[in-house]
């Protein structure tokens, strides 16, 4: 499962939710599409779309099935929100937001970490990890990025010489 958002409040008095994402696209959620809400860290329940309407590229209004009471809707305000990486397949190049999680293998030095956290300076994304012990900025372009496999989680790099020892 990716992690692409999270629910911030409710909307109306018939349990409507506000989903923020950072899918980059207002066309990837539709009606019958599971969400599985983090209630507890690791700790997943599935809820079944009844209706979405995207309010920008960032947001949604959804409903979600059984939950018809704005009572039972605040239950789930601050949860993030995953998905299965099949419902995101054509979207998940576009917004390397989604990219959290995933292992980065340099074709020289093999695995060099686990993206921890992903930044826009200007028009570049940066994904944070770290390497033996250092905190690692790695770019992520089209010159530097060779592959992302959503369903293994795996983005493969070809990093210029020298990067990661600027850190160390």
């Amino acid at each position: 499962m990716i992690r692409v958002g999270k629910i911030v409040a409710t909307h109306g008095i018939n349990g409507a939710l506000v989903l923020t994402h950072v899918v980059g696209k207002s066309t990837w959620l539709k009606k019958d599409h599971a969400l599985h809400i983090e209630m507890h860290k690791g700790n997943y329940i599935p809820y079944f779309v009844s209706g979405c309407k995207a309010v920008d590229e960032k947001e949604y209004i959804i409903t979600i099935e059984d939950i018809d009471k704005v009572e039972a809707a605040k239950k789930l305000i601050t949860n993030h929100v995953y998905v299965d990486e099949s419902i995101l397949s054509g979207y998940a190049k576009q917004s390397p937001l989604l990219w959290i999680g995933f292992s980065i293998t340099d074709k020289n030095k093999g695995n060099i970490g686990q993206v921890e956290d992903v930044l826009k300076t200007g028009n570049q994304w940066l994904a944070k990890l770290t390497y033996q012990g250092a905190e690692v900025l790695i770019p992520l372009v089209e010159e530097v990025v060779d592959e992302v496999d959503i369903k293994k989680k795996t983005i493969a790099v070809s990093l210029p010489d020298g990067l990661l020892e600027i850190y160390l």
